[in-house]
């Protein structure tokens, strides 16, 4: 019986260096002094130095000239920093240029380090050994920020869908009607030409648009038959108690958050509550909700009655068009309305 061949465990890759120098001795002199270390990338002025430094894999350093044909060392710094493929790789100038003033430049343009000629091979490579390990342990200072930044918002997410939840308990069974209606509000944004970032807080934040709803009483959640007057006055209320519950905030996700539970119920020609706000001083976020809002109970089993078709749905969301709805928004309903029946779908209670 053959026992199986070992695994081969490749070799960690050694760190990139790009060097930038006309002078065909220096060059030659770093690949003597970081050869034995470090992998090297050689360009013999700034015009090939920018395509080197923009070829995959991009360097982990660069050490870079001035005085070169073409652009120079500083243009070419410059153009590393503007470029976001490259702006964060650490520039070390090694140049003739050895004034406080010539380093000042350097240092200005976004270098890390700034070293005279003629070389010093032990303070080039100190320079070098130091400044990748800054870089390296900055890359994971960064890494831990982002892991933790998704493990909060993560957090609050979940801290919002279970708000949402205890809100479903009250009304009776619960059921993916915060998930759907998410769903509904993203690929209506993006129907309705909103950038994909914004989108996604418009879905995140729709989970409490009817949090209000918490201060109503079950009597009047589970009611049946058409509500009196005092029942009705109670239900109007709930956008404005939920603002109050999601209170004013910075935070892009709580504001729209709160904008949605407040103005989702106001109408584009003024007829709606609790504000009577018309067409454009309905915040954006209050008029896809309003239509979202709409599609959904209209095409979901309610207590008094089942759930409407689809088509009969978008029928009286187009009819509404400029009377209940900013026609915009419906435009856009249009548009998204088959990725709508598709999250209606995948989501099903």
């Amino acid at each position: 019986m053959s026992s199986a061949p070992p695994k081969q465990h490749s070799a960690p890759r050694l760190p990139l260096i790009l060097a930038v120098d006309d002078d065909d001795d220096i060059l030659a002199l770093y690949g003597v002094m970081l050869k034995p270390r470090y992998a090297l990338r050689l360009a013999g002025d700034g015009e090939r130095g920018l395509d080197a430094a923009l070829r995959a894999p991009h360097p982990d350093l660069i050490l870079l000239d001035v005085d070169m044909p073409g652009f120079n060392g500083y243009q070419l710094c410059a153009k590393l920093k503007a470029n976001p493929a490259t702006h964060r790789i650490p520039v070390v100038f090694v140049t003739a240029r050895s004034s406080p003033k010539d380093e000042a430049h350097g240092l200005s343009l976004g270098a890390v380090d700034y070293i005279a000629k003629p070389l010093n091979n032990p303070i080039v490579l100190q320079r070098v050994a130091t400044h990748l390990a800054l870089s390296n342990q900055t890359r994971q200072l960064e890494h831990l920020v982002q892991e933790r930044t998704r493990e909060l918002y993560n957090s609050r997410l979940q801290l919002l869908q279970r708000l949402s939840r205890a809100l479903e308990y009250r009304k009776g069974t619960p059921t993916n009607r915060v998930v759907r209606m998410g769903e509904y509000v993203k690929h209506l944004a993006q129907a309705a030409g909103a950038r994909p970032e914004v989108c996604e807080v418009y879905a995140q934040a729709s989970t409490l648009f009817d949090i209000g709803m918490l201060a109503v009483s079950e009597t009047v959640l589970r009611a049946t038959d058409k509500l009196t007057k005092a029942q009705w006055a109670e239900m109007r209320s709930h956008p404005d108690i939920g603002a109050d519950i999601i209170g004013e905030h910075n935070d892009p996700l709580l504001a729209t958050a709160r904008a949605m539970a407040l103005t989702h119920h106001e109408r584009w020609d003024g007829q709606g509550y609790p504000k009577g706000l018309a067409s454009d001083n309905i915040p954006v976020p209050g008029r896809i909700m309003a239509v979202v809002d709409a599609f959904e109970a209209m095409t979901s089993a309610q207590l008094h009655r089942p759930a409407r078709p689809v088509q009969e749905a978008a029928r009286e969301i187009g009819a509404q068009s400029g009377k209940q709805f900013d026609p915009a928004v419906v435009a856009a309903f249009d548009k998204a309305l088959p990725k709508l029946i598709e999250a209606k779908e995948t989501f099903k209670d």
